[in-house]
């Protein structure tokens, strides 16, 4: 992930929720509001956890994140990376508290 000087960023504890069971895992997640889209994007990476590899392991792609603060957020699970953490990218209201941006007509 490059660019954290212009995102916003959350580093700590997320509550990940899947189908079946709430997993609590650290997090590092980053994001920004992109103007030509008109949305937010945020992506990050979870700490490896048994029960987030075996939700991916059974087709679990799309989760929940919420943060201790309430914050949440729907991202998507990639493949876990070499320290068996996750990957996850989100469109939308991050898990995380951002700045109130208004745009201009």
């Amino acid at each position: 992930m490059s660019g954290f000087d212009d995102e916003e960023e959350y580093r700590g504890a997320v509550t990940v929720v899947l189908p079946d069971e709430e997993v609590e895992v650290d997090a590092h997640l980053a994001g920004h509001f992109s103007p030509l889209t008109g949305d937010y994007r945020w992506k990050g990476r979870f700490s490896a956890h048994p029960a987030l590899s075996a939700a991916f392991a059974r087709g679990v792609r799309t989760v929940r994140v919420r943060t201790p603060e309430g914050h949440e957020g729907t991202g998507d699970l990639d493949e876990p990376n070499l320290w068996g953490g996750h990957p996850v990218s989100g469109t939308g209201a991050p898990p995380f508290a951002v700045p109130d941006v208004t745009i201009d007509d």
